[in-house]
């Protein structure tokens, strides 16, 4: 299955050890072409580096292009900010675009209890992995 792995760059090095096991497991996964970029770098680095790419490099229609063919969207929703299995704005996108494409969604954990948020997700009816990549089918 070609899968793209999406979720807040803060956790970039997360998503490409996840992207990794996925590959080990006969998938193809793929995140965003600007992610080497915040390898190693502070919350603070990686929140400006965020800023320059969605405004000067056209970084969400990027991944919304590499998403063309994929099966599915895989979002790493680990906690952020205080807020348990935290999705943020350009996630919610990815995961409109991953129901446009009519590919499955996957959520690496629960649906957060983000206010106005939570009811959108819902309706896309993703999968909720609780955590256990095998259940990816």
């Amino acid at each position: 299955m070609k899968i793209g792995v999406a979720g807040s760059m803060q956790f970039t090095e997360r998503m490409m050890e996840i992207c990794e096991r996925l590959e080990g497991m006969g998938h193809q996964a793929f995140m965003s072409k600007f992610a080497p970029y915040f390898v190693g770098k502070t919350d603070e680095e990686k929140e400006i580096i965020k800023l320059y790419q969605k405004n000067n490099m056209d970084a969400i229609r990027e991944f919304w292009r590499a998403m063309q063919g994929a099966d599915a969207v895989l979002v790493l929703n680990f906690d952020k900010n205080g807020i348990k299995n935290y999705i943020g704005g350009n996630t919610l996108m990815e995961i409109g675009f991953a129901h446009v494409l009519n590919q499955k969604v996957f959520l690496l954990n629960p649906i957060p209890e983000i206010p106005f948020y939570k009811t959108e997700i819902e309706a896309i009816k993703p999968v909720i992995l609780n955590g256990d990549l095998s259940k990816i089918k």
